[in-house]
């Protein structure tokens, strides 16, 4: 990891673009209470505005984490203090491809939303079932939260990656806004789907800032937090740690084993294959402080993905100090950032160059002055991180200019 790799990464940042402006088979209705909500240290007024949130049914599920869910339910809580309340509508089903029960219970949820209800859908529920929100467009104020368009989901066929682009398209074609996690995310909608610019929008995650980690040695332990996927590319991580095992590392996989068990089963096999079981270990799901307690071991983050719209873990990280080594896809570009100086508190390398990511691990144990670099980088990020308020006030703002009026979308 050299001076230069690093140049190589700031100008990558630089380059960044300016965002164009912009299981029942039932739906379970969970109400929200109203609070009372402190901002600034005003009292807001009872009489918020109404959100219907419908939402993936697993979105409150800590044993199955994602960053979307994560995602909803932070703006769930949020979204008071910026004068909305947020009544959710939890979608059962295999989305975005549900059973038809499971697309009839959604239907009947918008029916019987009243003329000119202000909705906002998750994405992986709405963009699989134009059939059930185009006719719905009309009548209901209608706002789609992206969190990955859903051709790109790695592992599908091409004809049901097409299927589901093509589905997606009809639905953002269709509603007055569309909201998206990051700049790159905004970029990829409006010219994929041949969508207006001035409707998509952005709202970035937000991240707690948490205390600095305490790390191990400051340059041996590695944590990789991402659900164990394809998608994640935690095979490219594995491959790179074995053509490195002259160096000191131990690593752990930290996510979710059960959404794909035939990658799991092939990365144990991998592991197993080049005798690392010692040293890199598939940790499973970890939240709250078993969470806390993975990134506070850890001296560096590395992210391997193939696809990112953002990269919320990579926040998580940087929120508590620890830089950050990962493929230059999507949004990580955005969610790595830079800190108030000017420094960049990771390493960004080519996805399809796996020589690229040995070297830089190599690097990061060989170099102690880009190490030191890096981490003063990440605590100067962590310092300018926008927190989740930010994010709901971002979310606020789109509700609150979705037309009042029916309208049809060219």
């Amino acid at each position: 990891m050299t001076d230069t790799t690093i140049e190589r990464t700031a100008v990558r940042l630089e380059k960044l673009e300016k965002p164009a402006k912009p299981d029942t088979g039932a739906l379970t209705y969970v109400p929200k209470q109203q609070p009372v909500v402190r901002k600034n240290g005003d009292l807001i007024p009872m009489s918020l505005r109404t959100v219907h949130f419908v939402l993936p049914a697993g979105v409150d599920d800590l044993s199955r984490p994602s960053g979307g869910n994560a995602y909803d339910r932070r703006v769930c809580l949020d979204l008071p203090g910026f004068g909305w309340q947020v009544r959710k509508h939890l979608a059962a089903g295999a989305w975005p491809r549900p059973a038809d029960s499971d697309r009839d219970a959604l239907a009947r949820t918008l029916r019987e939303l009243p003329d000119g209800a202000v909705v906002l859908l998750d994405g992986i529920v709405a963009c699989g079932v134009p059939e059930v929100v185009v006719p719905e467009a009309g009548r209901l104020r209608l706002a789609v939260l992206v969190h990955l368009p859903l051709g790109d989901e790695t592992g599908l066929a091409p004809e049901v990656a097409a299927e589901l682009d093509a589905r997606e398209r009809a639905v953002l074609r269709a509603v007055p806004a569309v909201i998206a996690t990051s700049d790159w995310a905004v970029r990829r909608l409006v010219s994929h789907h041949g969508l207006a610019p001035e409707k998509v929008h952005t709202a970035p995650p937000g991240a707690d800032i948490a205390p600095l980690a305490s790390g191990t040695d400051g340059v041996s332990h590695l944590v990789c937090v991402a659900s164990v996927t394809f998608r994640k590319g935690q095979h490219r991580l594995v491959e790179a740690l074995a053509a490195a095992t002259d160096l000191p590392w131990t690593c752990d996989l930290v996510g979710g084993v059960d959404q794909d068990p035939e990658y799991v089963a092939h990365l144990r096999e991998l592991i197993a294959r080049h005798g690392l079981q010692d040293r890199l270990r598939i940790a499973g799901a970890k939240s709250g402080a078993a969470l806390d307690a993975s990134y506070a071991a850890a001296d560096l983050m590395v992210l391997a993905s193939y696809a990112e719209t953002y990269g919320m873990a990579v926040t998580e990280a940087l929120a508590r100090g620890i830089p950050v080594l990962a493929t230059d896809v999507g949004g990580v570009a955005e969610a790595v950032g830079r800190a108030p100086d000017g420094g960049v508190p990771g390493i960004l390398v080519p996805p399809e160059d796996p020589a690229a990511l040995v070297a830089e691990l190599r690097g990061w144990f060989k170099e102690a002055d880009v190490r030191r670099r890096l981490k003063s980088a990440a605590r100067g990020r962590r310092a300018a991180l926008n927190g989740w308020a930010t994010t709901a006030q971002s979310l606020a703002g789109v509700l609150g200019r979705l037309p009042r009026e029916s309208w049809r979308a060219a």
